[in-house]
């Protein structure tokens, strides 16, 4: 049963795609021969993930008003949206141009998530209880006062610096108590190269923030965690990517979830990987993260392998 709550100061986006025989060119008007829209963001997609796995979340976003469906996904999942605020003014979202060849082009419109005022900050982290839990992305506006009242009020700070900005590095991070980080995020955070090696990034990580706790996601290479001085190491399961997208979304939505149910950090690790590899297996963003019966059968059985 899970204990203590899981808010999430996240980003809510609508995902345009666009099926096109090549990119778009200058001075160009091309036909496109295949539309959806679906729902997307960083921080959408990690309460959605918290939810199928179970856990009790609830989201604190901005929406368009004409865009409440994308709330309606959410709820159905099981997320709390009674914090997310339907305002008149247009949603982020994303256009996304994929060609035949399964190139892309984006083009990103960050919209009502950084739209946050101060006075709604206030409210938002005075409903929460002290020893809750704060998930916050880098897709949203106002994140260092999130972060300033959020430890003056006792939460507990997890953290995915997402994308990765010089401005990160201006956020008062020792307030957080945990942080998930790829390897270009772990690369940015503590100053080295890219390719430095994972006990590298985790030994740079330790002494730029002492005091948090890290799960750096290397995809094939697995993840690891660390505290202090203790180093745990997960190994990527054996299966074949289809797609990518939203597999890091996942393994923190199913690593929070865990932890939220007080299960030890190798079964928060073990759960969020397992999850993250069926993800990778199907197409998709927010549709290929599975539910949590899906993940109790693969951590009996192993994931089954293959589209």
């Amino acid at each position: 049963m899970p204990h203590s709550a899981i808010h999430n100061f996240g980003s809510i986006n609508l995902d345009h795609f666009y099926r096109v025989p090549h990119l778009v060119k200058p001075g160009e008007t091309l036909a496109s021969h295949d539309y959806r829209v679906g729902l997307g963001g960083k921080g959408a997609n990690q309460s959605l993930a918290t939810a199928r796995a179970g856990g009790r979340i609830s989201h604190w976003g901005r929406l368009g008003r004409q865009d409440a469906w994308a709330c309606d996904t959410l709820a159905r999942a099981g997320v709390d949206v009674s914090r997310v605020a339907l305002v008149d003014e247009p949603s982020g979202h994303a256009i996304i141009q994929v060609d035949d060849r399964g190139e892309n082009a984006i083009i990103l419109f960050p919209g009502a998530n950084r739209g946050f005022r101060a006075s709604e900050v206030a409210a938002l982290i005075e409903a929460a209880r002290p020893g809750d839990w704060l998930l916050l992305q880098n897709e949203c506006n106002a994140l260092a006062e999130v972060m300033a009242r959020a430890a003056d009020r006792g939460l507990n700070v997890a953290f995915n610096p997402a994308p990765m900005t010089e401005e990160v590095l201006s956020l008062p991070l020792a307030s957080c108590r945990l942080l998930f980080v790829n390897r270009v995020e772990a690369a940015g955070l503590a100053g080295v190269e890219e390719a430095t090696a994972a006990a590298g990034l985790l030994d740079a990580l330790a002494a730029k923030l002492p005091g948090c706790e890290t799960v750096l996601t290397l995809g094939g290479e697995g993840a690891w965690y660390q505290r202090g001085g203790e180093r745990l190491h997960q190994p990527a399961l054996p299966v074949t990517p289809v797609d990518t997208t939203a597999a890091g979304d996942t393994f923190i939505g199913y690593y929070l979830a865990a932890l939220q149910e007080e299960r030890p950090v190798v079964d928060c690790l073990w759960r969020a990987a397992t999850a993250a590899a069926l993800g990778v297996q199907r197409p998709g963003a927010a549709e290929s993260i599975p539910e949590r019966d899906e993940v109790e059968r693969a951590l009996r059985h192993g994931p089954a392998t293959g589209s």
